[in-house]
């Protein structure tokens, strides 16, 4: 098989099932070499499976190269393991794809702190855990003088960038993930990384009671978008977040400063009362839990 992304090497994490599952194959259908990651647990983080080993099965029925591996990318060292495993296996590394998560939703108020850790820990943890090895790894083939051009693509949602009640543990974990891929890009650029996120709407386990059944929101095509950007024809894109929902891209926006007044020192509390309600009135909405900004709805 040859394709868009031949010969590179990839590590997506979550890679079982959904969404991931679908990375995966799309990798391996554009001639790209996978390390599917996958701990196999239920939606809340709970129990394993052999679902990882099915896909890598899928890649090489297809004539593809692929091998599973069952670290916790939560684990700092277990992360390393991973990033290890790819170069060990198939000789290098050229794209890393964070998209490993759990749910336990719940409304702030009847939140445990439990629920909160793992979601923090599995979502932003397991992002910045096999983003640092991959970094580290990079940097050490730039600094040898050895020619980069590697991917990081990160999945961040909407709940996290738009916001969406019952998920504050989740949302800030991916609303993290968002800040983290723009400082990412900023601080890696100069070896040769890109850093790029999706906020991707789909029907998967993850999703069931959000995305109403029958939508027309098929997890596969997710992947095209995540395979593209980890090829080479992307090297010019970094620190940008994607939404992307079936056959819809769009760019997220993120914050940027808008109105503004200076009182040229400081200023009395007193005196705010006018001030900050003129300025939210000039200033933009908050974005709809879809993105969309109320009143210029598409």
């Amino acid at each position: 098989m040859s394709g868009i992304v031949d010969g590179r090497v990839v590590i997506v994490t979550g890679a079982a099932r959904g969404i991931g599952r679908g990375h995966a194959l799309e990798f391996a259908k554009q001639g790209a070499k996978v390390v599917v990651n996958d701990l196999g647990a239920e939606v809340d983080g709970t129990g394993s499976s052999g679902a990882a080993a099915e896909v890598v099965a899928e890649i090489e029925a297809m004539g593809g190269e692929a091998i599973v591996n069952g670290e916790d990318v939560s684990d700092f060292d277990g992360a390393e393991r991973l990033v290890r495993a790819a170069v060990e296996r198939f000789g290098d590394l050229h794209v890393l794809v964070n998209n490993a998560g759990i749910l336990r939703d719940r409304m702030l108020v009847n939140m445990s702190a439990e629920e909160w850790d793992a979601v923090i820990r599995v979502h932003l943890r397991g992002t910045f855990a096999p983003l640092r090895h991959a970094a580290a790894y990079w940097r050490g083939k730039a600094k040898a003088g050895e020619a980069v051009d590697a991917r990081i693509i990160n999945t961040t949602s909407s709940s996290g960038i738009y916001g969406n009640p019952g998920q504050g543990n989740y949302g800030a974990a991916k609303a993290g993930i968002a800040g983290l891929t723009v400082i990412a890009a900023r601080e890696l650029e100069r070896y040769g990384v890109t850093v790029n996120a999706i906020a991707p709407a789909a029907l998967t386990r993850m999703t069931e009671g959000l995305i109403p059944s029958g939508a027309n929101a098929d997890p596969d095509d997710i992947a095209p978008l995540v395979v593209w950007l980890g090829s080479a024809e992307a090297r010019g894109i970094t620190g940008r977040v994607f939404n992307v929902r079936a056959g819809v891209i769009s760019v997220a926006e993120g914050w940027h400063a808008g109105p503004a007044v200076d009182n040229g020192g400081r200023w009395d509390p007193a005196a705010l009362g006018e001030v900050i309600p003129a300025l939210v009135d000039k200033a933009a909405p908050n974005a709809l839990t879809n993105g969309q900004i109320p009143g210029r709805e598409a």
